[in-house]
């Protein structure tokens, strides 16, 4: 045993050991006297102390076994090193010189000391001396020297590990020229066979790795055996040999090196793990409530331990920074950037404007510190220009930092030039620099009309909430009704009384933290609101709890993203750049305004161009660190906790009863989905039964859920956009993914001005309501509705849950189970009928509100490129009747073949006549006026033409809007403001048909020129019809069932669906679902029908798209092998827009209630080191398929191979 170990081994003795005197005559032949002092201190402890002294101790088990194993794991570290030496000896190697290995005395700790005698010796015995080449010799007895028994087992694997390594570096080295061989020009692939390449390749390794480890087997002698020695005159050419490998090496590495810790880490070094985020989200709320102590303590602490300060990061030091600067406090300044220092990291440019700006508020500075200050920033690499120009301030720390910095510099003025650059992609830019004669559109509105818009949008982002009146508020009012609404109110009252006294007493409690308040916890998440707001969210989310129950997982992330928006607006109100953004606003309108001069510039030019010219004060942007998903879910269950402790009702409420107690309102239960246990929060049977039979009229939404009522704020940065004040991201992303605003603010900024733009566009098209149709929709919906006509029935339709009658009456096992059965599908029903009624109600309901009002949809996109509207619930991309009810604010003369249009619009709304010509639907159209007319007169009186329409309410306002322009003095200046939607062919099949050059799968989704429009979708049912009528004749019983039963609707969503990655399980599903709407269709059969024609889809596609399943199975295995090697998939879209696969594999996390002391499992948290490789192949293709055209992902991105590959198979053409 080595001396290390020897002088160590009595501290790690456990309590319970009994040492005998034989026992200790061994292990104290070798110690140094203060070992066996302290080891005689130890043993007399053990001895008189009782087994009740002992159980005082029973704590400290777990601290003593970990000190243990880290102790075993220095020994073992200290073995390898031994084992190393010996290696080193052994080789020949020229150069190589063995110095000590000494060990640092250990400071005094009050349980004795590690014996200072000794500890200047070497691990091998000698002294200062270079040890000898070769192998060491063995002697009769022991020495220092020689190889001990337990360095020999490592040097055994050293060697082992030595000759894999050589062995699959030579390997690596034959595959790397085959690959070169292969890319030479001439030999490219198509995908289809690149994929047949890359699986054979794998077969062959995995056979030939199989080979050599069974000789490896079969001859273990050989291959531990140490090398031969090799003679000196050899050695430049193995040096040769070895720089080479070395070399491959690095390629290796550089290649498959998972790329994880760079996607988590902004342009500063960062790092957005759980960890690192919510310790800055706490320091920022502490500082935020005035807690700066706390916060300090908390980074203190942090720091002072070794394993936490893992977690720290410029972005924390900075935080506290600000805090000190914005105090005065030089001292604490000074402590600070020692500490950034001593943790080995560089101080950023927020940091030395907090420095600056602390001497700025101090006159009395020496300009001597103040010029160190500035020359220590240029050493950095840093300038002046910019601290101004990438720092975010808040109120007057801008200013303080320029009086500091005119000191040393009297004439300095920060830059106010933007510099306009070119976005460089090609496909672009000649958009970009031939726009001398390009004026920018203007919008029907005055300056001072955009201007009073802004400040309703202002005022209603403030309140951070919207209360509107629901349309069943046109419904009369009952007695009943009136009761229930007094009795809900009075409760309500009562509620808001409990949860305040509830929620102060718990922060009272949490706030007592004594000398642990440096700890995380959640109180200064309850602090940065007022108490009021924390209720009135709380009640909020009770609103809008179905009768059904909602997962504690849901309401938990619900609480804490609405603490947390509220949370945002109240930093940038503080920060005090409400002013200074309507001042800008107000000179960006005049872009827009109909009464204003024309302008070239692009919306995002002119906001970049006025905000440099307006950068005194704060700045715009508002930098919060983004809240990771655990601590949302530790808020929102810390919440709901009180809400489930503190809501009470009455027993006797509603029914006479002989004892009157309050019970709880909510009940926390478990349920499973699947084979998963989860937290269910569920209503207790009174309090639904008040809500549905009050019938409440109002229903309040977060601002951010309702159209603004101004031009959004353009996009500018990835940080910067879309809402006045509530946070919004660019691109949105599964939760507590992060890596996509991450690689969006590495871009360079010209990189992303063409996604900017596009997205500014579409934001600044206003809208208004088709109030007629309105009108219409909203009489049938509280006329029981119409699932026909897509408007939801109430829940009071709902069928009826079968119950078990009297209890006399006996019940069999198998009528036991079907009434099983059929209450949990009548369960199901009205859960569904439920969620479906509430999204009509919160559509119709927000439509109604806006039914005067002009208003915009602010856009962003999803982590693929696709644009959508920021509000969820009303938008021109919902539903059929959604996008009825919507029109342009702005209309526009129909022109002579105006009309003609609308007409032809109409036809392909019907969903008939798909394959006939444009003027065969024309023709049609005119054919059929009187059907038309009838239904804009009468809509729900009439012939009602329109509602066998397959978008019928679209039908309906086409024909209104026929209607108006036929009957108007001129149908050419008839001015419209009907919005014509336009789609491709099925859009994913068309990228595969132009991959693969499948000429009939081309001309199926219009990829080629023909007479008449093609149909992809009746195409396969044919298809598939041909294939039924097949087995048919050969007695197939199910392909006899399908008789007259094949329709383009049945198989349109499966074909629709398959390119973006669904399996046969899925698509089965569908046909399935599609099957049960056809009301003559054997419900017997469905399954077994719907097996079949899954089947049959894929067989006629795979027929119609020869190349599409080949292209998609060699997407698949790229991207199986991305994820396999620990990266993701990534690409670059043709305008330069960075995309990544957001699927990663779940690890679940519990999150608990500090306050309570409960603990449950409340959700699944994303970790970013592990990645799905079936979820990442299987929504590859469409998304990989659309950056075709542009370039690749870029250096060190896997996916650069997948976007190379595809590029070159589509230059083949």
């Amino acid at each position: 045993m080595s001396l290390l170990r020897m002088c160590a081994f009595s501290t790690c003795l456990k309590s319970s050991l009994v040492v005998n005197n034989t026992v200790r005559s061994v292990f104290n032949g070798n110690h140094c006297l203060s070992c066996l002092r302290v080891r005689g201190n130890f043993e007399k402890r053990v001895t008189d102390t009782t087994w009740v002294c002992r159980r005082r101790y029973s704590a400290l088990i777990q601290k003593k076994e970990e000190g243990k194993n880290r102790l075993r794991q220095q020994c073992q570290l200290v073995d390898v090193l031994e084992a190393r030496i010996q290696q080193l000896q052994s080789d020949v190697a020229l150069g190589v010189k063995h110095s000590n290995v000494q060990f640092v005395k250990a400071p005094q700790t009050g349980r004795g000391s590690a014996s200072s005698k000794g500890s200047s010796k070497n691990v091998s015995g000698d002294k200062g001396k270079v040890p000898k080449t070769g192998p060491a010799k063995s002697s009769g007895k022991e020495d220092s020297s020689a190889p001990k028994a337990h360095n020999r087992r490592w040097i055994e694997k050293l060697q082992i590990e030595k000759w894999d390594k050589s062995r699959k570096q030579v390997r690596l080295q034959k595959k790397l020229q085959d690959q070169e061989t292969e890319e030479s020009p001439g030999s490219s692939m198509l995908p289809s066979t690149s994929k047949k390449t890359i699986s054979t390749t794998t077969k062959k390794n995995k056979v030939k790795l199989k080979q050599e480890q069974g000789k490896a087997k079969a001859h273990p002698a050989k291959r531990n055996s140490p090398r031969p020695a090799v003679a000196v005159q050899d050695m430049p050419s193995r040096d040769n040999e070895l720089a080479e490998v070395e070399e491959l090496d690095q390629q290796v590495n550089q290649w498959a090196s998972p790329n994880v810790e760079k996607l988590l880490e902004d342009k500063e070094g960062n790092r957005y793990e759980d960890a690192q985020l919510s310790l800055r989200c706490f320091l920022e709320a502490s500082v935020f409530i005035g807690e700066a102590d706390r916060a300090q303590r908390c980074l203190n602490n942090h720091h002072s331990n070794i394993t936490k300060r893992k977690l720290l990061s410029m972005s924390a030091y900075n935080i506290m920074l600000r805090v000190w600067a914005k105090k005065g406090t030089v001292s604490q300044i000074g402590r600070l950037f020692a500490m950034i220092e001593e943790a080995g990291l560089k101080p950023n440019l927020s940091s030395y404007a907090a420095a600056l700006e602390c001497m700025g508020r101090h006159p009395s500075t020496s300009p001597h510190v103040i010029n160190r200050c500035l020359l220590q920033m240029e050493e950095n690499g840093l300038s002046v220009d910019d601290l101004f120009k990438h720092t975010v301030f808040r109120r007057d720390e801008r200013d303080m930092v320029l009086s500091a910095v005119c000191v040393i510099r009297p004439d300095y003025q920060p830059s106010t030039t933007t510099d306009q650059q070119i976005c460089p992609s090609p496909l672009v830019q000649d958009f970009y620099k031939e726009r001398e004669t390009a004026q920018y559109p203007k919008l029907a509105f005055s300056v001072e009309d955009l201007r009073q818009r802004f400040s309703q949008q202002l005022a209603m982002e403030g309140a951070s909430t919207v209360t509107i009146d629901s349309v069943e508020a046109l419904k009369p009012v009952t007695p009943h009704m009136a009761k229930m609404r007094e009795l809900l109110a009075s409760q309500r009252e009562h509620w808001q009384k409990s949860l305040l006294k509830a929620l102060r007493e718990s922060k009272m409690v949490m706030s007592h933290g004594g000398s642990k308040s440096w700890k995380i916890n959640l109180y200064p998440y309850l602090c940065i609101l007022d108490d009021k707001e924390y209720v009135d969210a709380m009640l909020q989310c009770l609103a809008n709890l179905p009768p059904s129950g909602e997962t504690l997982l849901f309401m938990a992330k619900e609480l804490g993203s609405r603490v947390q928006n509220k949370f945002c607006i109240r930093q940038k109100v503080h920060s005090q750049m409400v002013d200074k953004l309507a001042q800008i606003y107000g000179l960006y309108v005049e872009l827009l305004a109909a009464d204003m001069p024309t302008s070239n510039m692009l919306p995002r030019e002119h906001w970049a161009e006025l905000e440099a010219g307006l950068s005194a004060g704060p700045s715009l942007l508002c930098e919060t660190t983004p809240w990771p998903n655990l601590l949302l879910i530790q808020l929102g269950t810390f919440l709901v906790d009180v809400m489930v402790r503190e809501l009470k009702v009455p027993s006797d409420l509603l029914t006479p009863a002989a004892d009157h107690k309050f019970i709880s309102a909510l009940y926390h239960m478990y349920t499973f989905r699947g084979n998963r246990q989860i937290g269910f929060i569920k209503p207790h049977p009174i309090l639904t039964q008040l809500k549905l039979d009050a019938m409440e009229t109002s229903l309040t939404f977060d601002s951010y859920m309702i159209p603004m009522l101004c031009p959004p704020v353009p996009w500018t940065s990835p940080k910067f956009g879309a809402y006045l004040l509530t946070p919004t991201k660019l691109m949105r992303s599964p939760d507590g993914a992060v890596q996509h605003q991450l690689m969006l603010e590495k871009c360079h900024e010209r990189e992303l001005h063409a996604v900017l733009d596009s997205l500014n566009q579409l934001g600044n098209c206003a809208w208004r309501i088709n109030q007629p149709l309105l009108d219409t929709v909203v009489a049938i919906f509280n006329d029981k509705g119409d699932e026909k006509l897509d408007v939801p029935p109430p829940v009071s339709e709902a069928p009826e849950v079968p119950r078990f009658r009297d209890r006399g009456e006996a019940y069999n096992s198998a009528e036991k189970a079907a009434l099983k059965r059929e209450a949990l599908r009548a369960k199901k029903r009205f859960a569904e009928m439920h969620s479906l009624r509430m999204d009509a109600l919160y559509k119709l309901s927000i439509a109604h509100y806006l039914r005067q009002q002009v208003f915009w949809f602010p856009h962003n996109m999803d982590f693929r490129g696709r644009t959508y509207p920021c509000p969820p619930y009303f938008n021109h991309l919902g539903s059929d009747v959604t996008r009825a009810i919507l029109v342009f604010a702005e209309g526009k003369p129909l022109g002579p073949h105006g009309l003609d249009w609308l007409k032809i619009h109409l036809v392909n709304l019907t969903g008939l006549k798909k394959r006939s010509s444009l003027d065969g639907r024309l023709a049609y159209a005119n054919s059929i006026m009187d059907d038309i007319l009838d239904s804009a007169d009468h809509p729900l009186t009439g012939k009602k033409w329109w509602m066998n329409a397959d978008e019928p309410w679209q039908t309906l306002a086409c024909c209104m809007e026929i209607a108006n322009a036929t009957r108007s003095p001129d149908p050419a200046q008839f001015v419209s403001h009907f919005p014509v939607h336009q789609d491709g062919s099925c859009n994913g099949l068309q990228h595969y048909a132009a991959l693969g050059r499948d000429v009939i799968g081309a001309t199926s989704v219009n990829l080629m020129p023909c007479d008449e429009p093609q149909d992809v979708y009746s195409g396969v049912a044919q298809q598939v019809e041909e294939f039924r009528a097949r087995d048919a004749q050969n007695g197939l019983k199910i392909a006899q069932v399908l008789e007259g039963y094949i329709s383009r609707k049945v198989v349109k969503q499966t074909v629709m669906t398959v390119v973006y990655g669904v399996t046969r399980y899925g698509g089965r599903l569908q046909i399935e679902k599609r099957l049960k709407e056809i009301d003559d269709f054997p419900e017997e059969y469905i399954w077994e029908a719907s097996l079949y024609l899954v089947q049959q889809v894929f067989s006629g596609l795979k027929e119609m798209f020869t190349g599409t399943r080949e292209i998609q199975d060699w997407l698949t295995e790229s991207a199986r092998l991305i994820a396999k090697s620990g990266s993701t998939v990534e690409w670059v879209t043709p305008l330069g827009l960075p995309i990544v696969q957001p699927y990663h594999r779940i690890r679940t996390q519990t999150a608990s209630a500090a306050a309570s002391g409960r603990g449950g499992r409340a959700g699944k948290q994303a970790s970013a080191l592990h990645f799905t490789s079936p979820r990442q192949g299987a929504k590859r293709s469409p998304r990989v398929s659309r950056a075709l055209p542009g370039r690749d992902a870029g250096s060190g991105s896997k996916a650069a191979v997948v976007a190379v590959n595809l590029q070159q198979a589509s230059d083949q053409a």
